[in-house]
């Protein structure tokens, strides 16, 4: 049984404005870091999420960086991130020369056990970043409540999560920081570019400082301080508004294509587990991605590989930073080890048809069964 088509994980859906704002840059001329559809972009994102200010920048990447910078993160201090997701997250904690310090998953969502986040915490402690993995979000309230026992800021790295609520809260306004990807394989994308959120005036002009190589605004050419160039372009940010203006149809779609999954594959839980979605959450579904269970003798990348002879592409869920290189730590994790070895995304992009979910939840349950025609 074979795909007739290859079916991708992921790709960009540009059926909005996009186009038409994205010219009206050209014919304009107005293409690089100034004009109207930064300021636009910027200010309907900071109202879809339910915040003062949003700061558009050139990756997600740049997004933790830059509040990093603007709380005066140090060489020596301590930042506690989960250790199961991608390793950006550790590395804007580098590029400051501070320490990651990791935290296992919880066994249920997969992200950060906010249970075990106080025992990590030093005198070198001065935030917390957690990461609502795949778009489900972060349990908040125990995360807050430890930080503000222990004076520590929390940035929520919403990379992967655009859209998804904690107890019907958006993420991004819950910490004293959200943080945001647009790379071309999320929810809503600008091909690259990122965005930060915050209720915070200082810090937030301190990061807009910070973007644009720290030139003082009210002395151009004039830098106080040591900044960055981080800013994102007008026409990244016309997409992103075309984007935006859509984002109920592209969080419908996921939802759409989620549902479908869970309705063919939850009756396999002996093979597999689907990540869930909490009572408390509303899952963004920036990715669909299954568990295997020891049910299942064939290792995961096995189970991968069959999957792309299928014509199906797929991925493997995050290695933990403990088993990185610049990371590394002799010691495990239980729950972020199991599910990083055991798991994969399977695809999860808008313009899934029911045909081909049909077909991918057929051959997952194929394969997981030990067929391996």
């Amino acid at each position: 049984m074979k795909a007739v088509k290859r079916i991708p994980l992921a790709g960009p859906v540009l059926n909005g404005n996009e186009r038409e704002y994205v010219i009206d840059c050209i014919d304009t001329g107005w293409i690089s870091a100034n004009g109207k559809y930064v300021n636009e972009f910027e200010r309907q994102f900071a109202e879809y999420c339910g915040v003062k200010h949003a700061i558009s920048c050139a990756n997600g990447t740049v997004a933790l960086h830059l509040p990093l910078v603007a709380y005066g993160v140090q060489p020596d201090d301590e930042i506690i991130i989960p250790t199961f997701t991608y390793i950006a997250t550790a590395n804007a904690i580098k590029y400051c020369g501070a320490k990651p310090v990791l935290v296992d998953s919880e066994e249920d969502t997969w992200n950060i056990d906010p249970h075990k986040i106080e025992e990590k915490i030093t005198e070198k402690t001065k935030g917390i970043i957690v990461v609502h993995l795949y778009g489900h979000p972060v349990d908040m309230k125990p995360v807050m409540d430890i930080a503000k026992k222990h004076n520590l800021f929390v940035i929520e790295d919403a990379a992967e999560a655009h859209g998804a609520e904690c107890n019907g809260q958006v993420v991004g306004s819950i910490g004293d920081v959200g943080t945001f990807s647009f790379f071309g394989n999320k929810i809503i994308s600008t091909g690259e570019g990122g965005m930060i959120t915050t209720n915070d005036s200082e810090l937030a002009g301190k990061m807009r400082l910070l973007r644009g190589q720290g030139m003082d605004p009210n002395r151009r050419y004039w830098f106080d301080v040591v900044g960055y160039n981080y800013r994102m372009t007008n026409l990244q940010a016309a997409v992103g508004l075309g984007q935006l203006e859509n984002i109920a149809w592209h969080l419908e779609q996921r939802r759409r294509v989620s549902d479908l999954y869970i309705d063919q594959l939850s009756n396999y839980k002996e093979l597999f587990t689907l990540q869930p979605e909490m009572d408390w959450a509303r899952h963004s579904y920036w990715m669909v991605s299954v568990l295997l269970t020891d049910k299942v003798k064939l290792e995961r990348d096995e189970i991968m590989q069959l999957l792309e002879d299928d014509g199906i592409e797929t991925r493997p869920l995050f290695y933990p930073m403990h088993q990185m290189p610049p990371y590394y730590e002799e010691k495990t994790y239980p729950v972020a080890d199991r599910v990083s070895s055991r798991g994969f995304n399977i695809p999860t992009n808008a313009m899934l048809t029911n045909e081909e979910i049909n077909y991918i939840c057929n051959r997952i349950v194929h394969h997981c069964n030990g067929y391996n025609a």
